[in-house]
């Protein structure tokens, strides 16, 4: 696994629940260090262990732990780059979201060997699409959850967002477009620092 997957939950629990606690996933999960480095690649196995050494340190589900980290990368102020990257996508929610298939590609723009699962969008009816992520790891749907869930706020589109299940390597997101005007929004600016 990519050492900024595994980076990434290490940040987010640090951020949320503390150092100590991220200390105790550590060494509950056997790491034999404390920090991942982003660069580096590690066993999925490693991953998968810290992963749930987390659910069983903070006492959370992995799909509710998996949404969490998945809404801390959008808005949490540190990652403010991860936020830029997807706003990209389009002025509306919408747009954002028909544009998460080239989502991989311009992961891989910033980090070539970063390789995410393929993104495929389906509208089946107005306001009513599924997201389907393909050779997925298991449990990025519940990111990809998140991720929307925070999207949509910082698009303010209210949203319905729901994991509908994994299988053969696919995970399906079910997203329910309810009022695309719910509110302002975050505010989003393509240059940085311009007034």
């Amino acid at each position: 696994m990519h050492g900024l997957i595994n980076r990434s939950l290490q940040c987010f629990v640090r951020d949320t629940y503390g150092d100590d606690n991220w200390r105790s996933i550590a060494k509950s999960a056997r790491l034999g260090f404390v920090n991942f480095e982003a660069l580096m690649t590690y066993p999925d196995e490693l991953t998968f262990r810290a992963l749930t050494a987390a659910c069983t340190t903070l006492n959370k589900p992995s799909d509710v732990l998996l949404e969490d980290l998945g809404t801390y990368l959008v808005s949490h102020p540190n990652l403010e780059a991860v936020r830029r990257i997807l706003r990209f996508g389009g002025e509306t929610f919408l747009d954002f979201l028909y544009s998460l298939d080239d989502l991989p590609d311009r992961v891989r723009l910033a980090v070539p060997d970063l390789n995410l699962p393929r993104l495929e969008l389906r509208e089946h009816s107005p306001g009513a699409l599924t997201l389907r992520s393909i050779g997925a790891c298991p449990g990025f749907g519940h990111v990809m959850v998140g991720i929307l869930r925070a999207m949509s706020d910082d698009y303010g589109t209210l949203a319905f967002l729901e994991h509908l299940g994994a299988g053969n390597g696919e995970e399906i997101v079910s997203v329910q477009l309810l009022e695309v005007g719910f509110s302002a929004g975050r505010e989003f600016r393509l240059a940085l620092g311009s007034a």
